[in-house]
């Protein structure tokens, strides 16, 4: 059996055996239990209780979750603490949601034999859930995409259990995270295998060929994720696979931004290329800045401010991020503002310097070899793209793949209708605009939308917000069905007292 070794990226040694990895009999154990738990997940003031009690118990284990999250990915402890915050935010965030009942959208047509075209049955539909998820955690969050991350929250939370495959850059903080949700399924009452944890690369495809497995949710790389949507599209009886892939979350700089805003812009855009050592999911790779003056200003701003180095999660990302400098800067027409690359430092030898990559909007036309400027480069650098014209800007937008977020920079007096059309061909390639702001940082709240058009997700859901319930459902609707058989959310006296829309009318 192989170890699972926890490991320092501060300095590349090894911190302790965590576990063994999961065997593909370990795995069908594991979802086997976990379908078998699944029934006592019905009760949803049970699932409100265990979602609560999971925060809470979190918290209390706050201090070692929170050093050993940071041991693991030198993501320093005030990122942790408000990870934490968040992952506990959105366990109690969910809990509400089960509560007010809202999201199973209960629909009740009653019969009318007098309808036309033809006569109406009793109709009542609303949403159970699929069964057992299958969650893939994230490298680049240990806590809120991670073990108790938000798709663990919603799944539990539309009565699906749960098994996470855990990160290998992280498995500690899953085992520790593992147990804590354990412990809280106990406390309430729920039998532990609502939630389990497996490890190992091969548990991953097992987990997702698995016939009692129903869905699964996904975040980390394009080639990764696009593997496992694969298996999960070619199984005998195919399953959802919602997956954060990759995205370059563009931004646009607009020339009236560039006069108006100059420093302000670059030097945040500098912070938020930087942020977390470029390793978010909203990274902005690629921005579209105008040429001349203006455009020269910002490139200055974001060239000058202060960027220290860090280490990267892995030796793995590393490797890949300073070979995809390389690769990038060695195109003819490419400089490099601001040169990315090893820190240079034997205390941390994981460490990379941030840098800036600059080319000519009319060097992407030419496609070939430039075409990997407009794929993700995980880790704390950007491409400054240079247009001359706004039909140049707008011809490589419209060539651009699917994206997380797309952000614009507009001039303080920049309101017009060009900015309106800009910002609404935004939306046509990236789940989320951010305009005169930056997209890193992703609110947990009722609106987010955290996806968007292939690549940055092969599906049109949600993984933040309270939305992202609606990945574990399925509808079912009930004709003519005596009122005693009903399940009690759609029956005539609505014991539960959900929100429901009958005869199309909203009541409770």
């Amino acid at each position: 059996m192989t170890d699972v070794l926890s490991r320092d990226p501060r300095t590349g040694r090894s911190r302790e055996r965590v576990a063994t990895e999961s065997t593909p009999q370990e795995v069908d154990r594991a979802v086997r239990a976990a379908a078998a738990a699944g029934a006592a997940l019905r009760d949803p003031v049970r699932r409100a209780d265990l979602l609560r009690t999971a925060a809470a118990l979190l918290e209390k284990g706050g201090e070692e979750i929170v050093a050993t999250a940071d041991a693991e990915s030198a993501l320093g402890r005030v990122r942790l603490t408000g990870e934490l915050a968040r992952t506990c935010y959105q366990l109690r965030a969910f809990a509400d949601v089960v509560e007010t009942g809202a999201y199973l959208d209960v629909i009740i047509d009653h019969a009318d034999p007098s309808a036309a075209p033809a006569p109406r049955p009793d109709l009542r539909r609303y949403k159970v859930p699929l069964g057992v998820v299958a969650v893939f955690a994230a490298s680049n969050f240990p806590l809120a995409f991670s073990v108790p991350g938000g798709d663990t929250a919603s799944a539990l939370a539309a009565g699906c259990p749960v098994v996470v495959k855990a990160h290998p850059d992280h498995p500690a903080t899953s085992a520790l995270c593992g147990r804590i949700l354990r412990a809280a399924a106990a406390e309430v009452g729920l039998p532990e295998d609502v939630v389990a944890v497996v490890y190992g690369f091969d548990a991953g495809p097992e987990l997702v060929r698995h016939p009692l497995t129903a869905a699964v949710g996904f975040t980390g790389s394009v080639r990764g994720g696009r593997a496992l949507f694969d298996i999960a599209s070619s199984r005998p009886r195919p399953i959802p696979f919602h997956g954060e892939l990759g995205s370059l979350n563009p931004v646009v700089v607009t020339e009236r931004a560039a006069e108006t805003r100059a420093e302000e812009v670059g030097a945040g855009l500098a912070a938020s290329y930087t942020l977390g050592m470029g390793q978010f999911c909203v990274k902005p790779g690629l921005v579209l800045l105008p040429e001349g003056a203006a455009g020269d200003a910002v490139a200055e701003a974001v060239v000058s401010a202060a960027v220290p180095s860090g280490p990267l999660l892995d030796p793995r990302m590393r490797e890949a991020f300073l070979t995809g400098v390389r690769a990038r800067a060695g195109l003819p027409g490419v400089s490099e503002p601001l040169a990315a690359g090893e820190a240079g430092d034997d205390d941390t030898p994981l460490a990379v310097r941030p840098g800036v990559l600059s080319v000519g909007a009319s060097r992407l036309a030419d496609g070939g070899p430039y075409e990997q400027l407009l794929e993700e480069c995980f880790g704390p650098v950007t491409v400054l793209v240079r247009y001359g014209s706004t039909a140049e800007r707008d011809a490589l937008l419209s060539a651009l793949p699917g994206n997380l977020t797309a952000t614009v920079q507009l001039g303080v007096d920049e309101r017009d209708d060009a900015a309106a059309e800009l910002v609404a061909g935004l939306g046509e390639i990236a789940g989320r605009v951010v305009v005169d702001g930056w997209p890193t940082g992703v609110t947990v709240a009722p609106a987010m939308q955290h996806g968007g058009p292939y690549p940055a997700a092969t599906t049109g859901s949600t993984s933040v917000g309270s939305t992202a319930i609606e990945r574990w459902l399925r509808p079912v609707c009930f004709q003519n069905v005596p009122d005693s058989l009903l399940p009690p959310e759609l029956r005539e006296a609505n014991p539960l007292r959900l929100p429901r829309l009958v005869d199309g009318v909203p009541t409770t």
